[in-house]
């Protein structure tokens, strides 16, 4: 992947520009009682507040804002275990355009409702034995339609590196100079966005990604300096984070920006998800809680430092909620 074809911080500049009025500017969220346990000060971005419930909305608007709505008749196609998938819909809606998303059978039914009340038409394939891919270039092409992928591209990783942006600056704001920062990650779309905007806002902060254990790719990735893939396609409760690799275009950004890769168990995650809701009074996924995580966990020196942490959604199975609520998990 070649230098000059990778987005750069300037990109997510505009991409800031374009998703004003249309994308939340989420609030940071500094708790006290976070702070005394952890012996830092804990910046956490709440994109579980962002509209669809996930950062995911600030990369598809940026991308499908741009495009031509005569030239793009066909509308769009993406595949999405469903966070993306709810981003791409909504803005599709916005812009007035027909969108079909690939969607995995297990991936919970609050995420396939949401996605199918913005207008979106849902497809669903079995992760275990089919390619999602495969399935969306069909209707791609059937269609004659855009493809929206969910991390491997521009104008995705600058959009979702808004939430990066805003969390430099809010850091800033309040006199403070990020330590860590600390990404839930997937493909590494959010992360490589977040990883640029803190290299030229918060230079001192070192960004990590977050990922559960067994789906690591991205930490084994950074490790051996080559693209890692996981073993199996499924097996965590943290459903939005299990893609197969990191993207080319990410693993390019990342593994020039990023520290080492962090991984914590379920019942870290699960842990999290109940700290949201307990201490912070926020709605987070397993997933989107990764990162938190991390923190509650003691994957990072967090004594005397100042840390940042995406909380990447809140898209949680109702049924999954509520047993991890009363430790069932």
């Amino acid at each position: 992947m070649r230098g000059h074809m990778l987005p750069e911080f300037k990109d997510i500049e505009k991409a800031a520009r374009r998703i004003e009025g249309f994308a939340v500017r989420t609030p940071v969220i500094e708790n006290p009682k976070l702070n005394a346990l952890t012996g830092g000060r804990i910046l956490i971005k709440a994109e579980c507040l962002q509209r669809t419930g996930s950062f995911k909305f600030r990369g598809a608007w940026n991308m499908i804002s741009k495009l031509d709505a005569k030239k793009a008749r066909g509308g769009v196609v993406a595949y999405s275990s469903g966070n993306h998938a709810q981003g791409v819909a909504a803005a599709a809606q916005i812009k007035g355009l027909p969108a079909l998303i690939v969607m995995p059978a297990d991936t919970p039914m609050i995420k396939q409702e949401n996605t199918r009340s913005y207008g979106a038409e849902v497809v669903t394939y079995d992760r275990a034995t089919e390619s999602r891919e495969a399935i969306a270039e069909r209707y791609m092409k059937a269609r004659k339609a855009v493809m929206v992928p969910p991390f491997e591209h521009a104008d995705i990783i600058v959009g979702q590196g808004t939430a990066g942006l805003e969390l430099a600056e809010e850091a800033r704001d309040r006199g403070i100079r990020l330590d860590d920062v600390l990404v839930c990650c997937s493909g590494g779309g959010l992360t490589a966005g977040v990883a640029l905007a803190m290299a030229e806002l918060q230079p001192s902060a070192e960004v990590h990604s977050v990922e559960p254990a067994g789906f690591d790719d991205y930490a084994r990735s950074l490790k051996s300096g080559k693209i890692e893939k996981n073993a199996k396609p499924s097996g965590s409760i943290c459903d939005a984070l299990m893609s197969v690799s990191p993207g080319e275009m990410t693993f390019a950004i990342n593994s020039r920006l990023l520290g080492a890769g962090l991984t914590v168990t379920d019942a870290e995650a699960a842990e999290a998800v109940r700290f949201a809701f307990e201490v912070l009074k926020i709605v987070l996924e397993p997933g989107g809680a990764v990162a938190l995580a991390a923190v509650l966990s003691g994957k990072v020196e967090t004594r005397g430092k100042a840390i940042g942490v995406i909380a990447s959604g809140g898209n949680c199975d109702p049924g999954l909620y509520a047993r991890i609520l009363n430790r069932e998990i």
